[in-house]
């Protein structure tokens, strides 16, 4: 069966109430073969179709990569700006119904989802504003060596559950400045505000410049191992990472990786609580904790470990937990049942060892959605699985500690090394604890957030590479040296 081409839909209701999207292959807005249904975290209901690409569909995307490649790299940065830019405005002009759409498929309140928009615009235009001119190694009387780094060719995007859209800006806003073409794949949790991103490219990038394909894990085995990708960006799990390194290794694709990570933060006793606590706090649970970044291990001295335990208590109990799509919740659902019934096995282990307290949380409410009240526990100690695994959920171990060398030292018994955080009012000290943190971000006195000028990534399982910055671009380019004699030499 042939791939049909489609008009632009605007949120087409198909029967049972369902609206359908499609995919952006080559400049057009296209259905499939076979489709599948997108659920909502909240109700556990489909709210919408999108395709389920088969192997023929993601050849023509990225032949239509491809062939848009030579083209799109011949360009000038300044040109790749401006479309870029004309794009993010596009994003912003449909903010509202992109919105809607991530906060039904990922379940995050109406009022995060527009700031994750808002977040992702900026990651566009910040990344724009790169100078990416080459640099001179030498330059004497005999000759001229510069470091010129050109595009790759067609690089295959990935995209994570937990902030789908901000993830799919910065990996198609990164490949395109630097000349590349992309095929980009989003989470089959949440596809559906991705596709609409495909929607506001049309008109503005040239056709097959960005192709935004969605299906199940077997269409990201194909993408990754197809011989046309010169490049994988990917953003998810540590297993999942590890295929994609495999797959890469048939055809040398360069690789980026952003993987999971068990981000520590360590309080020093000399913190004001009421200006730290709600800043730990916001890090460690916005977004039901499903942040690689967030804070999942906290912490904090003995002296002062009581009481911000007993604000942290407070502070969840009071959480609005609710269907992001009502205007008063503070906190949505677990994006996926997989994701929810890992995090209820975890919460039976902890329950089962003699010493936890579950201080506030531990519940998951009656009814439909994969809620889980924002929990808080204490009495626990290395060697646990919710101190040694990444959660990625709103359950938050508050950990004692009485020595800032020994803290540093539990931080660092870890594989993950994504980010990491130290809190005091001796922000020199601070620093210094924090340079020994054996991670790719380490902050004073803040956790959390990405900027489009600034290097992304981990360290040790938490992926290889950087994103965003100039040496995130230059993940995105090939390296090259060009030697230009300044004087005649003869041929050799």
């Amino acid at each position: 069966m042939p791939v049909e081409t489609c008009p632009i839909r605007r949120n087409e209701t198909q029967p049972g109430g369902l609206a359908r999207y499609g995919q952006l292959v080559g400049g057009e807005i296209v259905t499939g073969e076979r489709d599948m249904e997108v659920l909502s975290p909240a109700t556990e209901a489909a709210f919408a179709i999108v395709p389920d690409a088969t192997r023929g569909e993601l050849a023509r995307a990225i032949a239509a990569a491809g062939a848009a490649f030579p083209a799109w790299r011949a360009r000038s940065f300044d040109e790749r700006r401006a479309c870029l830019l004309d794009f993010a405005a596009a994003i912003l002009r449909d903010r509202d119904r992109i919105a809607e759409a991530l906060t039904r498929e990922q379940g995050k309140p109406l009022s995060r989802a527009l700031s994750e928009i808002g977040n992702a615009v900026r990651a566009i235009e910040d990344i724009c504003t790169i100078d990416m001119k080459p640099q001179l190694l030498r330059d004497t009387p005999a000759e001229k060596i510069e470091l010129v780094y050109r595009p790759l060719g067609v690089v295959a995007g990935i995209t994570a559950w937990n902030v789908p859209v901000i993830l799919a800006a910065q990996k198609i806003a990164q490949a395109l400045y630097t000349g590349n073409t992309m095929v980009l794949k989003p989470s089959p949790y949440t596809p559906v505000a991705t596709l609409l991103l495909g929607e506001a490219s049309l008109g503005i990038l040239p056709p097959g410049v960005l192709n935004i394909v969605s299906g199940g894990n077997e269409l990201g085995a194909w993408l990754t191992s197809d011989p046309a990708i010169a490049k994988i960006s990917f953003t998810g799990s540590g297993p999942t990472g590890r295929r994609v390194l495999e797959a890469s290794a048939s055809n040398f694709a360069r690789v980026t990786l952003e993987l999971g990570g068990n981000d520590a933060a360590i309080v020093l006793p000399d913190v004001d609580l009421d200006k730290v606590v709600p800043a730990l706090f916001a890090a460690a649970f916005n977004n039901a904790g499903q942040i690689c970044m967030a804070i999942k291990r906290l912490y904090v001295h003995a002296d002062i470990h009581d009481e911000v335990v007993r604000r942290f208590a407070r502070l969840a109990d009071e959480i609005r937990l609710g269907d992001g799509m009502l205007p008063d919740s503070e906190m949505g659902p677990v994006q996926n049942r997989a994701q929810y019934e890992k995090l209820l096995a975890l919460l039976a282990d902890t329950r089962a060892i003699p010493d936890a307290h579950i201080v506030a949380g531990g519940v998951a409410p009656e009814g439909a959605g994969y809620f889980i009240r924002p929990t808080v526990v204490t009495g626990l100690v290395e060697g646990c699985r919710l101190v040694d695994e990444e959660p990625f959920g709103p359950i938050l171990p508050i950990l004692r500690f009485d020595d800032a060398d020994d803290a540093v030292e539990r931080a660092n018994a870890s594989p993950f090394g994504l980010s990491g955080s130290v809190w005091s009012a001796d922000t020199a000290r601070a620093a210094a604890l924090a340079r020994r943190l054996e991670v790719g971000t380490a902050w004073v006195n803040r956790h959390g957030g990405a900027d489009g000028g600034i290097p992304l990534g981990g360290a040790k399982a938490s992926g290889i590479g950087r994103e965003h910055g100039l040496l995130g671009l230059r993940n995105y380019m090939e390296p090259q040296i060009v030697s230009v004699p300044q004087v005649a030499v003869a041929p050799c």
